[in-house]
């Protein structure tokens, strides 16, 4: 039997979800854009709050507040079955798409939501993609920089302070 996740009511949390066997299920441009589409649907099914993301070739970060009343692991059990489902469908494959469980680590105070947004905003520039995050499309600083708020919320004050320029 599998440890149960920890949930905090009204807590951030840190998801990282990686594609089975390391495989590129985000690869290209359209089948990130097809990920993206499962997350605009997720947000009219359940109410949540993304402050961050960034989607490379076999995984995703996410920093998501699951609002009042709602259920971190139904959400992301939601999106992650509709995508793999999609996903399976365009390939004609069948089976896991996704490795194991996702993981959720819970952002207990502001300097670590500020190092987690850093760290994810800076995940394709490490993973040396772009020099700049803004310059990486599939990352939520490059969706705030555009007013893009389909997926990605708008910078809290917080953000905006510690990090000048987004707006």
């Amino acid at each position: 039997m599998r440890k149960k996740r920890f949930i905090l009511q009204d807590a951030k949390y840190h998801i990282i979800a990686r594609a089975n066997r390391q495989e590129m299920i985000f690869g290209s441009s359209e089948l990130k854009e097809m990920f993206l589409d499962v997350v605009k649907r997720a947000r009219k099914k359940y109410r949540f709050v993304i402050y961050n993301f960034c989607i490379l070739d076999t995984h995703f970060h996410w920093i998501i507040k699951p609002l009042k009343g709602e259920n971190l692991s139904r959400i992301m059990q939601w999106i992650l079955s509709v995508f793999a489902i999609k996903y399976n469908q365009n390939f004609k494959l069948i089976g896991h798409v996704f490795y194991d469980r996702f993981k959720s680590i819970i952002i207990h105070d502001f300097r670590q939501y500020v190092a987690t947004f850093i760290y994810i905003m800076e995940n394709p520039v490490k993973a040396n993609i772009v020099q700049h995050p803004e310059d990486y499309f599939y990352n939520g600083i490059s969706f705030m920089k555009k007013g893009w708020y389909e997926v990605v919320n708008p910078p809290d004050l917080m953000i905006k302070i510690v990090l000048p320029g987004i707006e």
